[in-house]
């Protein structure tokens, strides 16, 4: 037995979240009470003058009635095509770890797409996995508490770590960097590997698609992510032994969606027929370019961006900065294309210019803007 693994027990976590626990366990400490919500002016003040994002809370963004009927038509939309790429990311992520796994999805934009995962398995392979959800921070590394956790209790089980999409691939290599550390310090050997819905910036090994399309739950905040607030780390909030921190939205069960993205999404599964071909061997073929990234260099000196940072590539990227940060533009491929009618319709709701720019290798890009200089 690793003694390094065990020589501080973690305690079992309290239950948060809307989701049934036999779909997700959350790996985190429940804040509420303990924080409020900071303006979007602040926060981004505070954040470009050196503070850390991962110790304040964005106020959530209330959709209008317009925006979540347009999340509802993109879900039927979408569903079999989201359905398919979760097919082929589960097929992918078992052949190379075998049944004793563990999924381990990154809070909260993986949280959905690991439940779906875990249906799929449990649909079509009759496989029960075990699966959690824990915090990863940029600039602040994964929650070694929650990869404790789930250790000491599934010991030589492999974990599988899961996120929605990838961006400029920024938190595969947080992932990369932590995983190292930490089999470091505990002589373990955990796998790095993330696997993505969609991988439109080429980072990752494992994945369902490459296309920069709109996943619905990329729509909205928590009420589709579980209730679940983005994750907390203050020293004066979370203790040794606690998980990384976060706010659960009980107040906002009456409009939460959570529930019915993963139902609508994994009735599809029983339509589904991957053949062999659409997914052997492609962990091994998969090259990570990292494209995505290097055509963002473009960008930023186009637009006189002092930090790349402030460029938020894809879709479910675009999304977030209309949601919880403040946006000086978006840039699109094209304004007629139909993956990006959430984006038009964010941009128009907070006035923010949408510019076409050619030659993207994503559909979109959202802009930060520098409040400090």
């Amino acid at each position: 037995m690793n003694d390094k693994l065990f020589k501080h027990r973690i305690p079992d976590p309290i239950p948060m979240g809307c989701y049934s626990p036999e779909d997700v366990i959350f790996l985190l400490k429940n804040l509420n009470g303990l924080m409020t919500e900071t303006d979007l002016q602040t926060r981004e003040q505070i954040i470009q003058s050196g503070g850390h994002y991962s110790e304040m809370l964005p106020i959530e963004y209330e959709p209008t009635k317009e925006y979540l009927d347009l999340f509802h038509r993109t879900l039927q939309e979408s569903a079999s095509k989201v359905a398919q790429a979760v097919g082929l990311v589960a097929e992918q992520i078992l052949r190379k770890n075998g049944t004793k796994m563990v999924l381990v999805s990154l809070a909260r934009a993986g949280t959905p797409i690991g439940i779906l995962i875990k249906r799929y398995l449990l649909e079509k392979k009759g496989l029960d996995l075990p699966h959690y959800s824990i915090s990863i921070i940029r600039g602040r590394g994964i929650d070694e508490n929650a990869l404790l956790y789930i250790l000491q209790n599934h010991r030589g089980a492999k974990l599988q770590f899961i996120d929605g999409w990838t961006g400029k691939g920024a938190i595969t290599r947080v992932l990369s960097k932590a995983c190292a550390e930490f089999n470091a310090k505990y002589e373990v050997e955990i796998d790095d590997d993330l696997a993505v819905l969609a991988d439109p910036g080429h980072c990752v090994k494992t994945f369902g698609t490459r296309e920069d399309f709109l996943i619905p739950s990329a729509c909205l905040n928590s009420t589709v992510s579980g209730l679940v607030s983005r994750t907390v780390l203050r020293t004066d909030l979370i203790g040794e032994t606690d998980f990384h921190g976060a706010r659960f939205y009980e107040e906002l069960r009456g409009v939460e969606v959570s529930n019915l993205f993963i139902d609508s999404i994994a009735k599809e599964f029983k339509k589904l027929d991957l053949q062999n071909s659409m997914f052997e061997n492609s962990y091994d073929q998969a090259e990570v370019s990292w494209q995505g990234l290097k055509s963002l260099t473009n960008i930023k000196e186009t637009y006189g961006i002092r930090d790349i940072n402030f460029i938020k590539p894809g879709i479910g990227e675009t999304t977030r900065v209309l949601l919880r940060r403040l946006p000086e533009r978006v840039l699109v491929d094209s304004i007629e294309n139909p993956n990006l009618k959430h984006i038009i319709l964010l941009c128009e709701d907070k006035g923010v210019q949408v510019e076409e720019y050619p030659h993207l290798t994503y559909s979109c890009c959202g802009i930060v803007k520098q409040v400090s200089r």
